[in-house]
């Protein structure tokens, strides 16, 4: 314990420090920058530790109190209630500084680039991947998120092969990190006469929003073929060769875009596609490396693993990593009750990051 409260103390004398350097004031502009960055990352961890600190303060007083009562009844029982509820609020108050002081994923606070395919199951596996993006839909609007398709690529009969969007707004990426991986549905499609339950799947993945400066790539690194765009049932969208495919040759990964008429727009849309997937790619090997030492799941955004199970027959909503099974399958899928289960994925997520520290 001594530990942790030589970490309090350490946290709020460099909040202090930090205070006082930015009162004194500070020449350099990168500097001004940096010292206002972390005092803001700070601010919170310090005011939660001078509350717990001042109940554990008030926790000691209530104790000598009682102490100190000998047969006044009346002070006896105002002591014990103060002890009573300070008892219940001290380790909340731990918990939650805990909680403040987990490293950061320095990425939490980006955009996202959302994309959902559709995995097994053909025709119904596209309309449950139309079921599936229209949920994400449903649930930035939620958080005063903002929405914009990359991509899309629909079927004859109002499903999705695949489509690509950004979503930007506040903390994006740390709520959405989660989606990442196989979505199982288990229902009766409407064109099946016979009644019979169908399972088919999607797949998700959540990718971190990267700018130029985060990811460098390489132009001998790229190749790069026009091709001309064409809508379902091979309509043709426009008569000029303004599609693109993207190969990066290093890591074999390729990006088509088609969305747009200009040639020039596609490729824009296609690198900043490109650089998420890339930047991804590192993330999930430093990611893999971290997790070594704990078998766990959650936060791997690993897309081969089914993560989650829809099942229309019986109302619910399975999170497998979890275990965790809400019978609010129409909420979920409007996009309002899907913060209930991202919720419960982050408080798993940090509970095992502080038992790993712990360890």
């Amino acid at each position: 314990m001594s530990s942790f409260k030589e970490t309090l103390d350490k946290v709020l004398h460099q909040h202090t420090d930090i205070s006082r350097q930015l009162a004194e004031g500070v020449d350099d502009s990168k500097e001004f920058v940096r010292l206002s960055k972390e005092y803001a990352e700070l601010e919170p961890v310090a005011e939660a530790i001078q509350s717990l600190k001042t109940a554990q303060s008030e926790l000691a007083g209530a104790e000598e109190m009682l102490a100190e009562a000998g047969d006044d009844p009346e002070m006896k029982d105002m002591a014990e209630q103060e002890i009573l509820t300070l008892k219940k609020l001290v380790p909340d108050l731990e918990h939650k500084v805990q909680i403040l002081l987990l490293p950061k994923d320095e990425d939490d606070e980006r955009n996202a680039i959302l994309e959902v395919r559709a995995g097994t199951g053909g025709d119904e596996a596209a309309l449950f991947a139309a079921d599936l993006f229209r949920m994400y839909q449903r649930f930035a609007e939620t958080q005063g998120w903002k929405i914009e398709i990359l991509d899309i690529n629909n079927t004859d009969i109002g499903g999705l092969k695949e489509v690509s969007a950004t979503i930007s707004g506040k903390g994006v990426f740390s709520k959405m990190k989660f989606e990442s991986g196989v979505h199982r549905v288990q229902r009766v499609p409407d064109t099946e006469s016979s009644g019979r339950i169908h399972t088919s799947a999607a797949t998700v993945a959540v990718l971190p929003e990267v700018e130029e400066v985060d990811i460098q790539i390489e132009d001998k690194d790229l190749r790069i073929d026009v091709f001309r765009a064409s809508g379902p049932g091979g309509q043709s969208v426009n008569t000029t060769d303004s599609a693109v495919r993207i190969t990066h040759i290093p890591t074999g990964l390729v990006v088509s875009q088609q969305d747009e008429k200009s040639q020039h727009k596609n490729k824009a849309k296609g690198m900043k596609v490109l650089r998420a997937r890339l930047y991804d790619l590192e993330r999930q090997q430093k990611e893999a490396e971290r997790a070594k030492d704990r078998q766990s799941q959650i936060g791997s955004g690993d897309r081969s693993e089914r993560i989650r199970t829809y099942n229309f027959p019986q109302g619910r909503v399975t999170d497998h990593r979890i275990n965790l099974t809400l019978y609010k399958l129409d909420q979920v899928m409007a996009g309002e009750a899907l913060i209930e289960v991202i919720e419960a994925l982050i408080a798993e997520d940090q509970a095992e990051k502080l038992a790993s520290l712990g360890q």
